[in-house]
């Protein structure tokens, strides 16, 4: 079985919903540097949103009608050899409030009704562990049926690893489901990384999960949540390349001065069981990148995804691209949907 993990997915009617279309404008946080408008597409003449930050540097685009028809996407589905699509919503998760939130899900689990075959959804819920919050959390799990909830890698200039986000972490540690972590357009700290297109929408997004996952590991959170496995998009903005950086092995050598932390073992546990990452475009990393993930991180910490429809290469060709590595057929397995089965409890 094939899975994407990483199908973007939002309500069918955002565009002819005019009071939907207005709550998810309106949600975005312009008084933070967030700037939310509707376009055209030059290509199509059709509506988008488009999303900038800081204003007048545009970092998300969504429209076009194959964003939103299920039919769509079973049909690209089919031309790329793909069995099932696990569906989030793209990038929205860090402004969304509650009551967005359950229309959304509650959308979502409608189209993954009428296709159970084909589509998985995941729910997405304001993070902060309120009362209302973590029920509507708990709806999507064991009312809609959901195989694992999403988050944005920071929220704000708050990322995962902060306080205010543990009623939430112990709750999803209590039922034990997994976490999609999306990308945000950019870190926290961004200033140096906007002016220029393929910077600002590659790499910024790279740096923002690296970091991520960096603070994730470091601050021991996941003593205190031992269930919590997080699945972090663009192969954790290659996270791996860092691992023998920032967690040293101990060296057997006696050193005059200790500059680092040393508690290794105990990171590699949490990057062990708890860290996994996703490819959202295979073949944009390219075969180098893809097999040296793969083979630092494991075969089975590494999940196939093609971020459609952001671009119909990555998803035409991604199957290909993984099929075409210089890994075991074993692993080739795992990566494309294997891990995805065993972490989201998916039965073939």
């Amino acid at each position: 079985m094939i899975i994407d993990d990483n199908m973007h997915w939002l309500p069918e009617d955002l565009f002819s919903n005019k009071t939907l279309l207005e709550d998810f404008l309106m949600v975005v946080p312009r008084a933070y540097g967030e700037y939310a408008k509707l376009s055209t597409i030059p290509e199509t003449g059709k509506q988008q949103i488009v999303i900038e930050k800081p204003k007048g540097y545009e970092n998300l685009n969504f429209g076009g009608d194959h964003l939103f028809r299920a039919e769509e996407r079973l049909e690209i589905m089919e031309k790329a050899g793909i069995d099932v699509a696990i569906l989030r919503v793209p990038c929205w998760q860090e402004w969304l409030d509650l009551d967005l939130c359950k229309q959304v899900n509650t959308k979502m689990a409608q189209d993954v009704k009428k296709y159970p075959k084909k589509f998985r959804g995941q729910g997405v819920v304001p993070p902060w562990g309120d009362k209302e919050s973590l029920k509507e959390l708990e709806r999507c799990v064991k009312e809609l049926g959901f195989c694992g909830m999403e988050l944005a890698a920071h929220y704000g200039d708050l990322y995962l690893d902060e306080e205010e986000f543990r009623p939430f972490f112990k709750k999803v540690n209590e039922l034990n489901v997994p976490i999609s972590v999306h990308h945000v357009p950019l870190p926290v700290s961004y200033q140096d990384l906007y002016k220029y297109t393929n910077q600002r929408r590659q790499y910024g997004r790279c740096v923002c999960q690296a970091t991520a996952i960096g603070r994730e590991l470091f601050s021991e959170m996941f003593d205190e949540f031992p269930n919590v496995k997080l699945i972090h998009t663009m192969l954790g903005g290659a996270f791996y390349s860092y691992i023998d950086l920032m967690i040293p092995r101990k060296s057997g050598q006696k050193e005059e001065m200790e500059r680092f932390d040393l508690k290794t073992d105990k990171v590699r546990g949490y990057l062990e069981k708890n860290i996994f990452v996703e490819t959202s475009m295979p073949t944009a990393w390219g075969k180098a990148q893809l097999e040296c993930a793969i083979r630092v991180l494991g075969a089975d910490h590494v999940l196939f995804g093609c971020s459609y429809p952001l671009r119909r290469e990555w998803i035409l060709n991604g199957v290909n691209c993984i099929k075409g590595l210089d890994i075991s057929e074993k692993d080739k397995e795992l990566v494309l949907g294997g891990n995805a089965m065993k972490l989201f409890n998916i039965k073939a």
